[in-house]
């Protein structure tokens, strides 16, 4: 038989292989519909009637640089740069750092370290203040942002699942105590 036959099949195979689509490529983007619903995709949000959600401000993990040094998370905005680095960082313990653990028991405890630990697995797309609710019962998340100023009663972590494009949630209560503001399940 020929060389170029042998070949043949093999060149068959490479341009297959070609043609697949490269997984590793596929980049899925949190898009937001004109009706403020987040949409995850890995298409263009345009072909969806949608805009890109902006990234959050820094995308690479902090480090061990904390926001309150040798302290608490005085104000929201204080909380929500640990809890970013934390979970980018796939820290649990900087995680728990800011969680409100008074008056838990052991057990208790440790069914939240390992609900913490499965958020630091899983890839941060952002984190969103969950408004009260409204006095017509009106879902509590305002998007876009209205004139009337609240403070958030939690925050909701928005991922996806590890090695996917599956949207993962998961809603924090806050709390203040003592002058900190503090996460608890």
């Amino acid at each position: 038989m020929p060389n170029c036959l042998r070949l043949l099949p093999l060149a068959g195979l490479i341009a297959a292989a070609s043609a697949w689509p490269d997984a590793a490529a596929a980049q899925v983007t949190r898009c937001v519909r004109p009706d403020g619903v987040a949409v995850y995709t890995d298409r263009h949000c345009k072909e969806l009637g949608a805009v890109e959600r902006q990234p959050r401000h820094d995308q690479s993990v902090a480090g061990s640089r904390r926001a309150h040094p040798g302290g608490c998370a005085h104000n929201l905005q204080d909380l929500l740069y640990e809890m970013t680095t934390a979970i980018d960082g796939g820290d649990v313990n900087r995680l728990a750092g800011v969680y409100h653990w008074t008056g838990m028991s052991g057990s208790g405890g440790n069914a939240v370290m390992t609900r913490l630990g499965e958020v630091v697995q899983r890839p941060l797309v952002e984190i969103v203040p969950v408004m009260p609710t409204g006095p017509d019962g009106e879902d509590g998340v305002l998007y876009p942002q209205t004139t009337v100023r609240s403070t958030p009663v939690a925050l909701r972590v928005e991922q996806t699942l590890a090695n996917s494009s599956t949207p993962s949630r998961t809603v924090f209560g806050l709390h203040q105590y003592f002058g900190c503001w503090w996460i608890r399940g």
